[in-house]
């Protein structure tokens, strides 16, 4: 879920929690309690408590995640915790929900092991206005006529397993204005009847397996902010009338698909535009120069694609933050100077760009704020103590296959580090025992020598240096 879709979800339910309260001592309408309890009786397991609320006799109206407008049940609010392993609602949702016909918004999310097909109650309740089934196990085809609930203004079936086409009724939902069907297994194409949904403001088709070129539809789409087609089998070049959406899209993700053709340059008038994801598809040929003029882009990748230089020096410096280049055709020779002077950068990943210089002549403006870092597969030479030495908030850091040369003992790591690839370089000296903190290491192919520190690291993370000894290799030699 992007920054817009989570900021709609949150707005949404917040409007529902305001109304959590019962209107005295009154108790809610006999049908909602009914309604609720049949759904209560269709869970198997609720280990952490999540419905221990619902009691018969009690009123409906102040059990958790049930709201309230004048004694009827208009909001319901379940939410599984995403972090605990083993504390998610098992059964399937009950059709008796029918019974809640004030019902406006239901929000069901992260419950995991709920199962069963599309909820059909939903055809039943006149009312409903948010419908939110994400991150279940709800599967089988989307019914042909979905579009029959046109007052719908949100839709979001993320991240179930639901499979087949979008019907095309779809397109009847003219009110929608978020639309999540990510994360599931649906196939064929995009409806060209989506146009119809003038007033869409976040559309989300990712990880799907959908297919074919992306259609021609979004010129009648002149409110939406986020589009997301990533992770499905999409190809042909981009759709002329993506152009259409500059005055307002500010998130773009077409990245892991078999888009190809090269990047067009109506992208650069995108002036709103923060987040630009090309990434892994077939992209060719030179990055235009006008993308360097885009003012808000603030993550950029282009990874894993055909594409050439010489690469523009973008002019927004200041609020570019993340940036991957890795797997082109590039040959930059030197780490860009306007990668270098940028304040906001805290990722970046230049693998196999063809960069061959040495870190000593690299000083980026702010190394404190840097998490992830990948130099792989380069001509890289130097030392890396001085960067580590300022890079206290250093997460991640990767720069096999180079030619970095420096005293691996006098390495001073980030408390924070966790990650680190130094494998196949020139390094020399021991291995510190600080690298035994770390979630992840790779030291082969270098020239260090000496006992190593009691790690959980295997074999592999050391082999092929010039005198190491000691667990997990041989023992050393008294």
């Amino acid at each position: 879920m992007n920054s817009l879709s989570f900021t709609l979800f949150i707005f949404s339910v917040i409007t529902f929690l305001q109304c959590l309260s019962s209107t005295g001592a009154a108790t809610c309408h006999p049908d909602d309690e009914a309604g609720l309890l049949a759904f209560k009786s269709g869970i198997t397991q609720d280990p952490t408590g999540i419905l221990s609320s619902w009691k018969k006799g009690t009123d409906c109206c102040s059990w958790k995640g049930v709201g309230c407008l004048t004694n009827r049940v208009t909001g319901l609010t379940i939410n599984g915790q995403s972090d605990v392993t083993g504390s998610f609602l098992s059964g399937t949702i009950s059709p008796s929900l029918a019974k809640l016909q004030h019902l406006v918004g239901i929000y069901f999310t992260n419950l995991r092991n709920i199962t069963g097909s599309f909820p059909q109650f939903l055809f039943q309740l006149p009312n409903v206005k948010q419908v939110y089934f994400t991150n279940s196990r709800l599967s089988g085809p989307l019914p042909a006529n979905i579009g029959a609930l046109s007052e719908l203004g949100e839709l979001s079936l993320d991240g179930n397993l639901f499979t087949g086409p979008i019907p095309s009724s779809i397109s009847n939902l003219t009110r929608l204005y978020l639309l999540n069907l990510g994360d599931n297994l649906l196939t064929g194409t995009i409806p060209l009847g989506l146009a119809n949904l003038k007033i869409l403001l976040s559309l989300n088709f990712g990880n799907n397996r959908l297919s074919e070129t992306i259609p021609d539809i979004f010129k009648s789409m002149q409110k939406l902010q986020s589009l997301t087609l990533s992770r499905n089998k999409f190809s042909g070049n981009l759709p002329p009338s993506i152009a259409s959406l500059k005055p307002i899209l500010n998130y773009l993700d077409l990245s892991q698909n078999n888009l190809s053709g090269t990047i067009p340059t109506f992208l650069s008038n995108f002036k709103v535009l923060d987040s630009l994801d090309l990434s892994r598809n077939r992209f060719s040929g030179v990055v235009p120069k006008s993308l360097a003029n885009m003012p808000k882009l603030f993550h950029l990748n282009l990874s894993h694609n055909f594409l050439t230089g010489p690469l523009p020096a973008m002019k927004n410096v200041d609020g570019l933050a993340t940036l991957d280049l890795s797997y082109n055709q590039f040959h930059l020779k030197t780490i860009p100077k306007w990668v270098t002077s940028s304040p906001s950068m805290y990722s970046l990943k230049l693998v196999k760009c063809g960069i061959n210089m040495s870190l000593d002549n690299w000083k980026p403006v702010r190394p404190n704020i840097y998490f992830y870092i990948d130099l792989s597969e380069n001509e890289i030479s130097g030392s890396l103590t001085w960067f580590f030495n300022l890079a206290h908030n250093l997460y991640e850091f990767q720069a096999s296959g180079n030619k970095l040369r420096f005293d691996m003992g006098k390495l001073n790591l980030s408390e924070r580090l966790e990650s680190l690839d130094l494998s196949r370089n020139l390094i020399f000296g021991k291995v510190p025992m600080t690298v035994a903190k770390l979630q992840k290491l790779n030291l082969s192919h270098n020239h260090l020598c000496g006992k190593l520190p009691v790690t959980k690291f295997p074999a592999s993370a050391f082999v092929g240096n010039d005198c190491l000894c000691g667990s997990p290799l041989s023992p050393c030699k008294i």
